[in-house]
């Protein structure tokens, strides 16, 4: 990326990277079923499958289907609920003490244990690509990754700071006390900033990049925009800066529903959202210079048949999180979907192996 007064030092002239982050759902539930698209994507088959007891061979085994629609249950993706999906037992001292291989054969068992209704079938179902229809046509024009995890193996917050600062600082809960009070890290924005780049936040709805100390500084005001202000305006006059963060509707607001995909919002309205900022980036003067990455935080409980990656992860800061897990940041999370959108990508290529 070149800044927005220099010239590249690549043969790429990217010059502006926009970055919206999704919530809370696994590769294989909303892009599993693409690789009917691509054959390459390391997509469902429909024989994945996971038994409802990992301790009983006899107990009932659900194969992963195309059933998904709207998701009423929020499956559980704490740290202790990720552990047992990935490994296949509940997490104990005792086995977190013994490095157990990442078998993907939990969620069902995981999920039946769940409350709010949730079932084995809850989570080991994906959406059909008709049913995406915005995704659908980007898989197929664009560049899908489909070794992209979520850096902890939990919760919303926890993955969304390590999206803009490569540490949550020792968080794995939504530690309401501790993002209140503000994360003490430095950011990309301070990088950027340090660095001659402009970036600017759209939001929504409140932005949870407000739980960074640093970005809560009076010289960073003018670096928030009310996305339906500001998005599409500067979108069209060609001023977005060099970094941008969307922020979306986390929650239901008045006649406005939820757009950000969070169980139990209706992922139709992230396809909107997605078709909507797509559209205006297509549309600026500035798209030949862009880079448009869709990712998500976390997988949100949903079943993903690749294995998480357990050895060779290195802690950011060496700041282990609380009891009684005291998780070491040296695993990752759930593979969760992510889409990479330029004029710079072949269409019809449709898939690259980038590990994060």
């Amino acid at each position: 990326m070149s800044s927005s007064s220099g010239t590249s030092a690549t043969p790429y002239p990217i010059k502006t990277i926009v970055v919206l982050v999704q919530e809370n759902r696994s590769f294989d539930h909303m892009l599993g079923w693409m690789k009917s698209l691509n054959r390459e994507i390391d997509g469902v088959t429909g024989l994945e499958s996971n038994q409802v007891s990992t301790f009983d061979p006899n107990s009932n085994r659900v194969y992963f289907g195309d059933q998904s629609g709207f998701e009423e249950p929020d499956p559980g993706h704490t740290v202790e609920d990720v552990y047992e999906q990935v490994f296949g037992e509940p997490w104990s001292e005792s086995s977190a003490a013994n490095k157990l291989s990442p078998r993907m054969k939990g969620f069902a068992q995981n999920s039946a244990k769940q409350k709010k209704g949730s079932t084995a079938e809850t989570v080991m179902n994906g959406y059909k690509p008709d049913l995406l229809p915005v995704y659908k046509e980007l898989v197929k024009e664009f560049a899908v990754c489909d070794r992209w995890f979520a850096s902890v193996p939990g919760p919303t917050q926890p993955n969304r700071l390590y999206v803009h600062s490569a540490t949550s600082h020792g968080l794995t809960t939504q530690d309401t006390k501790k993002l209140i009070g503000g994360l003490p890290q430095k950011t990309i924005f301070d990088s950027l900033d340090e660095n001659g780049f402009s970036f600017g936040i759209y939001y929504q709805y409140p932005p949870s990049t407000l739980f960074f100390r640093n970005l809560r500084k009076l010289k960073y005001i003018d670096n928030f925009h009310q996305f339906d202000l500001k998005f599409k305006k500067q979108c069209k006059e060609g001023k977005l800066p060099n970094y941008v963060v969307i922020e979306q509707r986390y929650f239901d607001l008045l006649s406005l529903p939820a757009n950000d995909d969070h169980p139990s919002h209706d992922v139709a309205e992230g396809q909107k959202f997605v078709k909507e900022v797509y559209e205006a980036l297509r549309a600026s003067p500035q798209w030949n210079e862009m880079l448009f990455v869709i990712i998500y935080d976390e997988h949100g409980g949903f079943y993903d048949h690749v294995p998480t990656p357990v050895d060779g992860v290195p802690s950011p800061d060496d700041i282990a999180g609380p009891e009684p897990f005291k998780f070491q940041f040296d695993r990752l999370g759930v593979r969760v979907p992510t889409i990479i959108i330029s004029p710079w990508i072949e269409a019809g290529k449709g898939m690259m192996n980038i590990y994060v």
